[in-house]
């Protein structure tokens, strides 16, 4: 879920092509809805049992290896990134990812749901250990900082990035309303998810609007919401991150509600967000996640969600810009 993202240039924004060539017609088919139990994690067995078996379990602080969980704070409305699936069970990419992790660090992911804009509070106060949730890596999480008002409201957080999406335009299938690109959304209503990249590229697009030609924003806490209010003809198009979009595109009412328009832009890290003065953690996750990679278990997770093309070739810690 992209959100506060610093702004690219021109430049950045064609070289979007490689990550927008994922077929929506082959991307993000529901090939089944994992093996997760509720909270993300297919492995019954914690504690020092599990841990014994799990080759990174050492590098995990003391405190979660005694207690063989890590809280992860989630928007789970967010597919085919985390959402529930018909027997309420917590499944997509990021779950199956941290199932993956879980396995070489000896402990559960257990997925705690939240409404995005809160999980970094969330995390500040000790709710979770870690936020995944589609999450934008940008300086302005790094460093504690509001990206509208410029002020610093939090220590801010590391991240660890584990995969790269670009943002994308969508609307009612066969009205494109003659929307192209964001200059097209003047004298529209566009819907959109609250504190995301889409609401913040909206926010600079309105200002651009000649007179006359006001581009109306409605936010909401989460992206169904929005995509409920565009299916209901309550607005022009929507925006979101391209992996979501596109699942929407595929999924809803059959392949018949929606349909994407134009190009992806502001294509950018997400990352897996973790406290500043818990290095140790944010350590273990890296080296799980760059575990994963080497072994082919996190191309095996993008494979069955149909979304090889952000794949990351390591993990960075604090590569967003």
């Amino acid at each position: 879920m992209t959100a506060s993202s610093t702004r690219r240039t021109t430049a950045t924004r064609n070289r979007l092509a490689a990550v927008g060539s994922i077929a929506v017609a082959g991307a993000l088919l529901l090939t089944g809805c994992g093996d997760q139990t509720e909270g993300g994690g297919s492995d019954e067995t914690t504690g020092t049992a599990t841990q014994s078996a799990a080759p990174l379990a050492d590098k995990l602080p003391q405190s979660i290896r005694d207690k063989g969980v890590i809280r992860v704070g989630s928007d789970i409305a967010y597919a085919p990134v985390e959402f529930k699936d018909e027997s309420g069970k917590t499944v997509g990419i990021d779950p199956d990812l941290a199932d993956a992790m879980g396995k070489q660090l000896g402990v559960k992911f257990e997925f705690e749901n939240g409404t995005f804009d809160t999980l970094l509070t969330g995390l500040r106060s000790n709710r979770y250990d870690i936020a995944m949730s589609a999450m934008t890596d940008t300086k302005e999480r790094q460093e504690g900082i509001d990206s509208e008002t410029g002020k610093k409201v939090g220590e801010g957080v590391d991240f660890v990035d584990y995969f790269t999406a670009g943002v994308s335009i969508y609307t009612k299938k066969g009205d494109d309303q003659g929307i192209k690109t964001w200059s097209d959304l003047c004298g529209k209503k566009l819907v959109v998810q609250r504190g995301t990249v889409s609401e913040d590229l909206a926010k600079d697009e309105a200002e651009k609007c000649p007179s006359g030609e006001k581009l109306t924003i409605e936010a909401f806490d989460n992206d169904q919401q929005a995509q409920t209010r565009l299916r209901a003809g309550g607005a022009d198009a929507g925006s979101s991150d391209f992996p979501v979009a596109a699942y929407a595109v595929k999924t809803s009412g059959g392949g018949n509600d929606f349909q994407l328009v134009g190009e992806q832009v502001e294509a950018a890290p997400y990352g897996i967000a973790v406290a500043k003065d818990q290095a140790e953690l944010r350590d273990a996750i890296k080296a799980a996640l760059d575990a994963i990679i080497e072994n082919g278990e996190y191309t095996k997770v993008l494979e069955k969600w149909g979304v090889t093309e952000g794949a990351v070739d390591e993990a960075v810690v604090n590569g967003g810009k």
